[in-house]
């Protein structure tokens, strides 16, 4: 599996946030009062991101050699899927977040308390965006010395005379 580029992570923040104003600019034409996050979205975000990091501590200690016991390979998966996964998400909901606070900005008049939550939510979807990205790290086996591949991943033979 291939690191999580920074390319996807704007492209889907860039569609997050564009989606995020689009939908509260069409809410208030209707005429319906606009989404705001509640403050606890961002506290459950913040807690993933810590809780994906977690999950991904045996798997450092194991590649760096100071485990014990051997780790599950199938769990080893899940957890790389999960931090990846998060990362995602927390790009996305970040761009949605940049997106309802940039579109209240525009307004002229911004109702009371409705920022807080809004920035909140970028801060939170940011921590589950950066432990996922710790969590993909944390992930990875670091390159051995015996090891016969190129950057191409093709074989290399090496002839000694």
């Amino acid at each position: 599996m291939k690191r999580t580029s920074v390319t996807i992570l704007i492209v889907l923040a860039a569609i997050g946030g564009v989606g995020g104003a689009f939908l509260e600019a069409g809410l208030t034409s209707g005429g319906r009062p606009i989404l705001l996050p509640p403050l606890t979205l961002a506290l459950a975000l913040a807690l993933i991101g810590g809780i994906v990091i977690s999950l991904a501590v045996p798997i450092r200690r194991l590649t760096r050699g100071t485990a014990k016991g051997p780790i599950d390979p199938y769990y080893a998966t899940r957890v790389l899927v999960l931090a990846k996964a998060s990362a995602l998400t927390g790009a996305l909901i970040a761009g949605v977040g940049m997106g309802l606070t940039v579109y209240l900005f525009t307004r002229s008049i911004v109702p009371a308390g409705s920022i807080g939550p809004a920035i909140a939510t970028i801060v939170g979807a940011g921590v589950l965006l950066a432990g996922g990205l710790i969590a993909e790290h944390m992930c990875t086996i670091p390159p051995s010395d015996d090891d016969d591949d190129d950057d191409s991943g093709r074989k290399v033979v090496r002839v000694r005379p």
